[in-house]
């Protein structure tokens, strides 16, 4: 039968680098937030007590999802979907507020964040859709299909407001890019993005200017569409609005502690004892560490409590400052193997469910993990994206468990899909 003999099926390499990242995970956030006093490791007042509460409860998520017959996950993407974008409802009436964002239930002593389970549904329906044979990007109207699925969500998210959470949704971009959406979406996103930065640190009519020549070369040796200069002039009128409606959305439009984070990214009078405190401190630990690191719960900034939220969104300081270069450099081999190892087993999937899901898997992880390192380091701004299997939370380690094994489970089906 389908599930019978699973175990011969499945793909052990992706599983054991999974197991590694965890284990690696947990003795991070185990020497990020070990008290002066030690205690028990079962110990739920403290976090790495919790955190081995929350990687033992992934074994019956695991076993459910292995031994559940692998065409429900298609079947029911469109209920998954629906019950996500109500949870999500639901926190404007439920909902608690942490750190200005209402995106948390709170039961009890812990907390449950539905945006991190959106994220798997939004996949699976995303995949759904994808993978009927009339599909086509070409067509205009299967494109606005497409991206409703991924923006419906992202506008409730943004409503919390969560950019963070937002901004990894739409990373499904580059899985819409890979099914034959046109490339002008992702090349207007990467614009927007340059526009706005770029008109944050120089004036705008350098910009303008700059665009202008950048338009002009491009319409004299772009003989596809030279016949065509209106479009030029329309794409050149949308790009010239975009750049002086920045400085307004900038002053008017964003909170101060967002404006903070970007200041921060550009170095644009920045307190280092106050919204560059936390980036700063966690250069200086992960610098701190050098080759080899001070080794393993031996870190004076860990130790020192001098990174702020070391244990969630700053836990990879505590891997440069204790392990230093090399054993960050291990860690992120170890991300980068598992990238790999589900876009090999997405390309080698005999339907297009399965291999669509499987990228959305590789783009959720891979976005999570290049923007946590990227924040650290001065190449993002800081807005608060876990790094999978490490940061601590139950939220974020079931959503990124459930996420991964639905896709083990697809690859192991994939006899049974001919």
């Amino acid at each position: 039968m389908r599930n019978q003999r699973v175990g011969n099926r499945i793909d052990w390499f992706t599983i054991l680098l999974y197991v590694i990242l965890v284990g690696l995970g947990w003795m991070t956030i185990y020497s990020a937030s070990l008290p002066v006093e030690e205690t028990a490791i079962f110990d739920l007042s403290q976090t790495y007590g919790r955190q081995m509460l929350f990687i033992g409860l992934t074994i019956p998520l695991i076993l459910i999802i292995l031994f559940t017959d692998a065409k429900l996950f298609e079947r029911l993407s469109f209920v998954f979907y629906a019950i996500g974008i109500l949870l999500l409802l639901g926190l404007f009436v439920f909902g608690v507020a942490k750190k200005g964002q209402t995106n948390w239930y709170q039961f009890g002593g812990f907390g449950f964040q539905p945006s991190e389970f959106v994220k798997i549904s939004t996949a699976l329906l995303l995949a759904k859709y994808i993978s009927y044979s009339q599909i086509n990007f070409k067509y205009f109207k299967h494109q606005i299909i497409g991206l409703a699925i991924i923006g419906f969500p992202i506008f409730l998210i943004l409503m919390q407001p969560d950019a963070g959470s937002a901004m990894i949704f739409l990373s499904l971009i580059f899985v819409l890019n890979r099914e034959g959406l046109p490339g002008w979406y992702f090349i207007s996103g990467i614009t927007a993005i340059g526009l706005f930065f770029g008109s944050l640190v120089t004036e705008p009519s350098y910009i303008i200017i700059g665009l202008a020549v950048v338009m002009i070369i491009h319409y004299i040796f772009n003989r596809k569409i030279t016949r065509n200069p209106i479009i030029y002039i329309l794409i050149y009128l949308a790009m010239t609005a975009f750049t002086y409606s920045v400085n307004y959305v900038y002053e008017s439009v964003l909170e101060p502690h967002q404006k903070d984070r970007i200041n921060v990214l550009i170095g644009d009078d920045v307190d280092m004892k106050r919204e560059g405190y936390n980036l700063n401190q966690s250069m200086i630990a992960i610098g701190s560490g050098g080759l080899t690191g001070k080794g393993y719960l031996e870190g004076t900034q860990t130790k020192g409590g001098f990174v702020p939220e070391q244990h969630t969104d700053y836990i990879f300081t505590t891997v440069g400052e204790e392990w230093g270069f090399f054993g960050s450099i291990t860690v992120i081999i170890l991300f980068v193997a598992l990238f790999l190892r589900i876009i090999y087993l997405a390309e080698n999937q005999k339907t297009k469910f399965s291999r669509v899901y499987g990228y959305c898997v590789a783009t959720y992880l891979f976005t999570h993990f290049f923007v946590n390192i990227a924040m650290l380091i001065k190449l993002f701004p800081t807005i608060g994206v876990p790094l999978p299997f490490f940061s601590y939370g139950g939220s974020s380690l079931w959503s990124f468990t459930i996420l991964l094994f639905i896709f083990i489970k697809l690859d192991a089906n994939k006899v049974n899909e001919w």
